[in-house]
């Protein structure tokens, strides 16, 4: 294992911090997340250009840059410290995986340039009104007599749901979960905008009435597979936002300390201060080493494909560490945000202040995959606890 970033990676770290700090400032993050998708489409097709970013993790084959989910990682760090609005986790890493790894080469060839590119915003819909776990499916699908598949349920919580171009669909077939393709203004279709805490991330409910859609891979277990991949992709990518989102914290935090007087000297000379600050800096670094070895792992089992043997180093441990790293940099980024917000004292609680913004950030992204508690479950079971 190599915890080392090579220097083809650093660069693309400082390319992309360069690029961010320019397009996703605070003025520019305030003024996107009140518009109707969260997100400015120019800025984002710009830096797509500019950067290849809606395709670093795609094969060039499809149109992408063909890097691996290690780079993506990377963006997503990046993306994280400036809270960038933007439909990267949903498209380019929700659906693109989930596409990629349906082994239907006809809809890779057909999507994932789109994409790739950034001129094509997919989303992937899973989670259903009043279950616990992401994973429960229970909309249904069936099919016509002519082949053609029609979908009818709900799904909530959807990503960029009213952006998307394109609405990758969890479904039940016949009993076996399926994954089909909704064009998003497919007739039957309602999308609704929820209110969300987090308005850097816009979340929609999908409600589906007789919808026409298209089958993608085979239904049964294969898909499922597909979906706990997915699964454990975007958990590493909530981690690495969340780091990116706590560095920026802790970093806006020690700025502060340095310039803020009180009783004649800076408030980063008083002891207490110091100890919260290096308190902060502790669950940061832990939760880097949790996802960079998550990321890691994740890079082993995209080599190996879906049919990872469980005892193969790294890549048999994915399925425990994915959910390990998003939990840990969650908690420790609602904790850094918390504590950034009260280390500056009252400016911290104003609504022109960025504080709120991280901390909104980081209770909406512990939650993304179910509370605490049944996270913490779900990771004991796939320990063997």
């Amino acid at each position: 294992m190599d915890v080392e970033f090579s220097e083809e990676q650093q660069e693309i770290r400082r390319a992309l911090r360069d690029a961010l700090d320019k397009q996703s400032d605070s003025p520019a993050v305030r003024a996107a997340m009140v518009t109707e998708h969260g997100f400015d489409p120019k800025v984002w097709r710009r830096l797509c250009g500019q950067t290849g970013l809606a395709g670093l993790g795609i094969p060039e084959e499809y149109g992408g840059v063909g890097l691996t989910f290690a780079e993506v990682v990377i963006a997503l760090e990046e993306m994280g410290r400036t809270l960038f609005p933007s439909p990267f986790l949903a498209s380019s890493v929700m659906a693109a995986s989930a596409v990629l790894h349906s082994g239907d080469e006809a809809a890779c060839a057909e999507i994932l340039p789109g994409i790739a590119e950034g001129t094509t915003l997919a989303t992937l819909a899973v989670a259903e009104p009043g279950s616990r776990d992401v994973s429960e499916v229970s909309l249904t699908a069936t099919a016509t007599p002519s082949g053609e598949h029609r979908l009818d349920g709900v799904k909530t919580h959807v990503l960029d749901g009213v952006a998307a171009d394109l609405v990758l669909v969890a479904a039940r077939l016949d009993g076996q979960v399926a994954l089909f393709a909704v064009a998003g203004d497919a007739a039957g279709l309602t999308r609704t905008q929820l209110p969300v805490l987090d308005q850097t991330r816009h979340q929609a409910r999908l409600d589906f009435d007789n919808t026409p859609a298209r089958l993608l891979g085979t239904p049964g277990a294969d898909t499922a597979a597909v979906l706990e991949r997915v699964r454990q992709l975007t958990e590493i990518a909530v981690a690495a936002e969340s780091v990116g989102g706590a560095g920026r914290c802790l970093d806006m935090t020690v700025e502060y300390s340095k310039i803020r007087v009180q009783f004649g000297r800076a408030i980063g000379s008083f002891q207490a201060l110091k100890h919260r600050c290096a308190d902060m800096y502790v669950q940061l670094e832990t939760s880097r080493s949790a996802l960079y070895y998550a990321a890691w792992a994740a890079t082993e089992a995209e080599a190996a494909g879906l049919d990872v043997d469980p005892d193969a180093p790294g890549a048999g441990e994915l399925p425990v560490m994915a959910p390990l790293a998003m939990t840990t940099a969650t908690a420790a980024y609602r904790a850094i945000a918390e504590e950034t917000i009260q280390l500056h004292g009252g400016v911290g609680f104003t609504w022109e202040h960025d504080a709120h913004l991280y901390l909104k950030r980081a209770t909406t992204s512990a939650l993304l995959f179910g509370d605490r508690t049944h996270q913490r479950e779900r990771i004991a079971a796939l320990a063997g606890i």
